[in-house]
C-alpha cells in the first residue's frame, strides 16, 4: 500500500482552497455564512422572562399588557403605556406640561444634571418623570397621574412634584376622584433638600382634597421606593398594588445589612404587605382598569 504521507497536510493548505485557514477567519465570515432566513430575523424578537425563564415572544407580552403569558410576571411600563392602558381612548387630555426643572444646586455627579436632564428628555422623548391630565376610566371622568419609570427612575424631583401637586388641586378644584400610579426610586438625589420638600407639599394637598371628601386611589407598581413610599403613595383611601411589586422605603439589602437578620420570604413584596395591612388590595393589571371604576362607582364620587 503507497503511503499518502500524514493526513494533515493536505488540509487548508492547496493552493486552489477557496476557503481561507480555520485560523484565519473571523465572526464576520462566520456571519456570512448563515443563510439569509437567519440573518434576516431581527433583534429583540424575543426574550427571556426574568421570573419564569421561559422564552416568550415580545409582541404577544406587549399585546398582554406587557405581562408574561406563561407566568403572570408583570413587566415595568412607562407613563405613557400606563396611561394607554387605563384611559378610554382618546380621552386623556395632558395637563401641566410646560413645567422645567432647573439646577439651583449646580449639582455633577458623573455628568452635570442639565446634561443629564437633556439626555433623558432625548431618550424617552418626555419632559419630565410625571404625567398628569383629566381622563376617563371606563366612562368614569377622573384625574390621573403616572411617575414615568423611564425618566431617571421616576425620582421625584421638584418638577414631579409640582406636576402632582397640580393635580391633586385640579382634582379638589373639580370634584374629581385621583389616581396616582406610582412607579419610582424615591427623591431626585441631583436636587437635595428640594427634592424631599416636595414630600411635604404633596402630602399637604392631599390632606386639604381630603378635607373636601375626595377619593384618592393609589396604585403601586414595581418598584414603589424612598421618599415615594413615606409620603404620597401610602396616604391613599384604597391602596391597590401589582402583583409581586416592591414596595417599601429602604432596599431589603440595606435593611437586612442594618439590623443583621434574615427578612421573612417575601418581604416587601406587595402580597406580604397585604398581609400585614399596608395594602388594600392586590390587583392583576388586566383587572386594574375594571377596579378603579368599581371604587369610583362605590364611593359615589
Amino acid at each position: 500500500m503507497q503511503d499518502n504521507g500524514p493526513v494533515a497536510q493536505t488540509v487548508g493548505t492547496g493552493k486552489d482552497d477557496s476557503m481561507p485557514p480555520t485560523a484565519t477567519r473571523t465572526w464576520a465570515d462566520l456571519k456570512q455564512d448563515q443563510p439569509a432566513s437567519r440573518r434576516s430575523i431581527p433583534e429583540g424578537l424575543w426574550l427571556r422572562c426574568p421570573s419564569c425563564a421561559q422564552m416568550i415572544y415580545r409582541r404577544q407580552m406587549e399585546s398582554n399588557q406587557h405581562v408574561c403569558p406563561e407566568c403572570n410576571h408583570h413587566y415595568r411600563i412607562g407613563a405613557a403605556e400606563r396611561i394607554r392602558q387605563l384611559a378610554d381612548t382618546d380621552t386623556f387630555v395632558p395637563m401641566f406640561t410646560n413645567l422645567r426643572a432647573k439646577d439651583p444646586l449646580s449639582f455633577t455627579d458623573l455628568k452635570a444634571y442639565p446634561d443629564r436632564l437633556r439626555a433623558e428628555q432625548i431618550k424617552t422623548g418626555q419632559n419630565e418623570g410625571c404625567q398628569a391630565g383629566e381622563l376617563f376610566i371606563k366612562g368614569r371622568a377622573a384625574v390621573a397621574a403616572c411617575l414615568d419609570l423611564t425618566f431617571m427612575m421616576g425620582s421625584m424631583g421638584s418638577v414631579v412634584g409640582e406636576t402632582l401637586t397640580r393635580a391633586i388641586e385640579h382634582a379638589t378644584q373639580k370634584s374629581l376622584p385621583l389616581v396616582i400610579v406610582s412607579c419610582s426610586g424615591g427623591a431626585r438625589m441631583q436636587e437635595a433638600g428640594l427634592s424631599l420638600m416636595q414630600m411635604a407639599k404633596t402630602s399637604a394637598a392631599l390632606a386639604r382634597f381630603d378635607d373636601k371628601g375626595g377619593l384618592f386611589i393609589s396604585v403601586l407598581t414595581d418598584p414603589t421606593t424612598g421618599g415615594v413610599t413615606a409620603s404620597f403613595a401610602m396616604l391613599g383611601d384604597v391602596i391597590l398594588a401589582e402583583p409581586q411589586a416592591l414596595i417599601g422605603f429602604a432596599g431589603p439589602r440595606v435593611i437586612q445589612q442594618t439590623i443583621r437578620q434574615e427578612l421573612p420570604e417575601g418581604f416587601q413584596r406587595s402580597e406580604f404587605l397585604l398581609k400585614k395591612g399596608m395594602v388594600d388590595r392586590v390587583v392583576h393589571r388586566h383587572q386594574l382598569r375594571s377596579e378603579i371604576a368599581r371604587l369610583i362607582d362605590y364611593s359615589g364620587v
